[in-house]
């Protein structure tokens, strides 16, 4: 018979004492320290899980808050541009209004020129009269003229009072 096919009670217990013993080993140096190394891997397998679960929670709370602060600013802003545009058609409107008031007053201011221009000049003209008027008087009593004589002495009166005038 096979030697390697035969029964030996005495090999089964050396190789069920040697299988425990290496069991026993393995277990107390590699299982183990395996299963810890396991155990530490799976705890920063989960604590990373949390911190990123986390993480995902405050980007979506930043995310809200800087959306909330858009919103506000385009709020203001828009508040601004409404403002501006209502302060600059009150200052276009205070501008015209001032532009209106200012053309008011030079055109008054004209008015009362032209009027005083024109009283003077009428008083002028009246001082004239009264002067040709007293010239021609006068050269009339001087004499007693003919209508030649008359056109004359007016004529020459005319020339005096230009002569006095550019003087």
């Amino acid at each position: 018979m096979n030697p390697l096919v035969q029964v030996d009670p005495g090999l089964y217990i050396w190789a069920i004492t040697v299988f425990v013993l290496l069991v026993a080993l393995l277990t107390k140096f590699a299982w183990r320290p395996l299963l810890d190394a396991l155990e530490q891997r799976q705890e920063s397998i989960r604590k990373s899980l949390d911190d990123a679960r986390q993480a995902r929670q405050e980007l979506e709370q930043v995310k809200s808050e800087s959306e909330a602060m858009l919103v506000r600013a385009r709020r203001e802003a828009d508040a601004i541009l409404a403002q501006t545009r209502t302060d600059a058609a009150r200052t276009a409107e205070d501008l015209k209004q001032k532009a209106r008031t200012d053309a008011e007053n030079i055109v008054r201011n004209a008015e009362r020129q032209i009027e005083q221009q024109a009283s003077r000049a009428v008083e002028q003209i009246r001082r004239e009269a009264v002067d040709l008027s007293v010239a021609i008087a006068s050269k009339i009593l001087q004499r007693n003229l003919t209508r030649e004589d008359n056109e004359r002495l007016i004529g020459e009166t005319l020339a005096e009072i230009e002569a006095k005038r550019l003087h």
